[in-house]
């Protein structure tokens, strides 16, 4: 892949470039992976997420090296690839409020960073960049199901 191309994915598609909580912004792509992801079964869903995560580190640190700074704001691939494991196993299609419940949680974690996904940040180059998120996501996941189960009774 060209170096144009990965810091075109790595920024979201450009998303990542808003002037405003480009975080948030570079995430929308991950609502996009999560709907096309849908109809496969819950393993390979998983194993996509999982797929999804290595292949941003790569990505994600070519980007670091582009831009000069450790996980510039800029970057959002983190973000994005990460998203939809926040929403694994939930019935998001059938209850459309648990997609901005669980965009929420994820930002807020995301933002939050609870250990150790703020002592990830430590790690070199794009592992660093993603294993926050990642992390983040897996701690959103919990909340989210916890949401889903209180809120379904």
């Amino acid at each position: 892949m060209g170096a144009r191309l990965i810091i075109f994915v790595a920024t979201g598609f450009g998303l990542g470039l808003s002037p405003v909580a480009s975080g948030t912004v570079g995430s929308l792509p991950g609502f996009v992976i999560l709907f096309a992801m849908s109809p496969l079964a819950p393993v390979w869903q998983i194993a996509l997420c999982i797929g999804m995560t290595i292949l941003a580190m790569p990505v994600c640190g070519v980007a670091e090296d582009f831009y000069g700074r450790k996980d510039d704001g800029r970057i959002v691939a983190d973000e994005y690839l990460t998203f939809p494991i926040c929403l694994l196993g939930l019935p998001w299609a059938s209850h459309p409020w648990l997609l901005l419940s669980g965009f929420v949680v994820n930002r807020v974690l995301d933002i939050i960073k609870p250990p150790p996904a703020r002592q990830a940040q430590d790690l070199v180059g794009g592992i660093g960049i993603v294993m926050d998120d990642f992390i983040s996501s897996l701690y959103a996941l919990g909340i989210n199901h916890a949401i889903w189960f209180l809120c379904s009774k």
